[in-house]
């Protein structure tokens, strides 16, 4: 007996993996390439302003390091509120950062929570620099979240 298809794979092409890169002229064929003809740098993202109430969280840095930084900003650093900025991977660690600082303060701080996109650059460096192309650059999309952490005003 044999195995039903599913109409979606069946109509997919199958291809070698490799990396498929528009062209810098941007007439609409894209070039393929060996991955492992390319070393793959990423770039750091474009900085933000950055206020002395802004913390970036990442994920090389201890979480609670991040964390007694972010109450230090907010009990002894004289800031009514702080903004806590995640990227990709450190995402789910700002909101844990958020969520431990509202915990810890018995429900005194309120947040608000910014979602957005952020474009990155990584730069294709050929291994041979003989032999392969010349290097190039491929632009990607990167979830952001911007969460505000304050003390409500008094009322």
């Amino acid at each position: 007996m044999t195995e039903p298809h599913s109409p979606i794979s069946a109509s997919v092409p199958q291809t070698t993996p490799g990396i498929i890169m528009p062209p810098a002229d941007g007439s609409g064929t894209g070039v393929e390439m060996d991955p492992v003809e390319y070393t793959l740098r990423k770039r750091l993202p474009r900085k933000l302003p950055k206020r002395r109430n802004d913390v970036y969280v990442n994920m090389k840095t201890d979480f609670r390091a991040q964390l007694a930084r972010c109450q230090k900003l907010l009990e002894g650093g004289g800031h009514r509120e702080i903004c806590v900025h995640g990227l990709g991977l450190a995402i789910n660690r700002a909101i844990n950062i958020a969520l431990q600082l509202q915990a810890s303060s018995q429900g005194a701080l309120q947040l608000a929570a910014n979602t957005s996109t952020v474009e990155l650059v990584d730069d294709l460096e050929p291994e041979d620099p003989d032999e392969a192309g010349e290097p190039m650059t491929r632009t990607r999309n990167n979830s952001a979240i911007h969460i505000k952490v304050f003390y409500p005003d008094p009322q």
